[in-house]
């Protein structure tokens, strides 16, 4: 069934409503509908192709239409769309959570499969608690974050998370929680080396409250929508040692940094970090399907263990979990990983990104270049010598994603920070055409 596309741009102004978006603003926008998409690219209703350049929201690996998980999807809807994991298994999570325990951090052992990042760290925070009130340790009940972090908008993960903006207004429906210092060292308050003030005020937080904390959450690497805050090198490998030192979990979000993004397949890798649980999401399907998954490890998940009459059962499950056409597709993609040698492909490109933003970095207004592997934040501001932001009513990130859209990119900032994560199958080719088009809507959006 086609509809022209005034029909469709009313009825969305009529009845749909946007994540994230203001509407009382966007509804006098034009409205972009996206129709198809092929390979790196996104086709709207009249046609017109775009440059995805923020993969769908940072999930699609391999570009869209790959014809190894267009097969896998569909030859397992020839099998069954759908089959609880309450009490019983099918083949694709099955084998999907044996490749997981082996390509992911020594130890993590166990799979518990849900529908996104939002609910992987749900699970994961639940799990933490848990395992220290079946431990005998009932105290161990808080947890610690990072400043502007963010897990995700289900309750939970708000509570762990640290973005005044997005979080504030439900505070009073948050559990309590510690927050250590973000590494944004651009605004660092700090006078003195960034990284070591922020570890040593995380290393004090845990010392001093070890004893009722269950677990620390972060984004290992980089910090994704706190606007692509890199944490600097032996940053994680601390915040690992600390954590073991005074018995607290670890618990990496690997939602955003995982599958590739930050140039080895798991951001914890940079470190030979081992986290005690791992929440994995966005790019596991390739970017096809919600789905997702909380590792942990053998002794986390022996503390469920016990008679039936004991109830040491993880309460908690999705009617989805572990969605059988959700596992073929991630089958799927981490065999093109390898058959594509996609990791090892990264590595020119990840140089050509970093040469584009030695060049930016000269912008009058451009404040701040931050990478890390294929993810990569660009800081606007009114003024590069004071660090002056733009103010707030002119919405500069907004004006530059329009521009770049104009010239047949999709791209979606972070207030003002605009951010790049193409499909990690972009060409060198394509990228460059893609920066490009940044480097013009980012001269336009700014001084225009």
């Amino acid at each position: 069934m086609s509809h022209d596309y005034d029909t469709l741009a009313r009825w969305d102004r009529d009845h749909l409503w946007h994540p994230f978006t203001q509407m009382q603003v966007f509804v006098k926008e034009d409205l972009l509908i996206i129709t198809r998409g092929e390979g790196v690219y996104l086709y709207d209703q009249a046609g017109r192709r775009y440059l995805d350049g923020v993969s769908s929201l940072w999930a699609n690996v391999h570009g869209h239409r790959r014809p190894e998980l267009d097969r896998a999807v569909i030859g397992q809807l020839h099998q069954v769309a759908h089959s609880t994991l309450l009490g019983l298994a099918h083949p694709p999570a099955i084998l999907l959570a044996r490749r997981l325990a082996e390509i992911t951090p020594p130890g993590l052992t166990r799979v518990f499969f849900s529908d996104d990042g939002s609910t992987a760290v749900e699970a994961a925070l639940k799990i933490a608690f848990q395992y220290w009130q079946q431990r005998g340790r009932p105290e161990k009940r808080r947890f610690l974050k990072l400043a502007q972090a963010y897990h995700g908008d289900t309750l939970g993960a708000v509570s762990v998370g640290g973005i005044p903006l997005f979080h504030e207004i439900y505070h009073p429906l948050l559990f309590p929680t510690l927050e250590a210092p973000t590494t944004y060292c651009y605004r660092c308050e700090h006078a003195g080396d960034c990284r070591e003030q922020c570890l040593t005020r995380l290393e004090e937080l845990v010392t001093a409250h070890h004893a009722e904390l269950a677990a620390l959450i972060l984004e290992p690497v980089m910090q994704g929508a706190a606007g692509m805050i890199p944490q600097p090198p032996g940053y994680l490998a601390r915040v690992r040692e600390v954590t073991r030192q005074h018995d607290v979990l670890l618990i990496a979000d690997e939602v955003a940094v995982g599958f590739g993004r930050t140039g080895v397949m798991f951001a914890c890798e940079h470190e030979g970090v081992a986290p005690d649980l791992m929440c994995l999401a966005k790019g596991l399907t390739g970017g096809y399907l919600p789905l997702a998954a909380t590792l942990a490890t053998e002794e986390v998940y022996d503390a469920f263990l016990g008679k039936f009459e004991e109830f040491k059962t993880f309460f908690h499950g999705h009617t989805f979990t572990g969605n059988p056409l959700g596992a073929a597709a991630a089958l799927a993609s981490l065999e093109v990983f390898e058959k594509d040698h996609t990791l090892e492909n990264l590595a020119p490109k990840i140089a050509l990104l970093s040469d584009w933003l030695g060049d930016l970095a000269h912008h009058p207004h451009v404040g701040d270049v931050r990478q890390r592997g294929f993810m990569v934040g660009v800081e606007l501001v009114a003024d590069q010598e004071s660090k002056e932001p733009f103010p707030i009513a002119r919405r500069t990130g907004h004006r530059v994603i329009l521009e770049a859209r104009r010239l047949g990119a999709i791209l979606r900032p972070l207030g003002d920070v605009i951010v790049l994560m193409p499909p990690l199958c972009i060409s060198a080719a394509e990228l460059d055409t893609l920066l490009d088009i940044a480097t013009w809507a980012i001269e336009a959006g700014t001084t225009g």
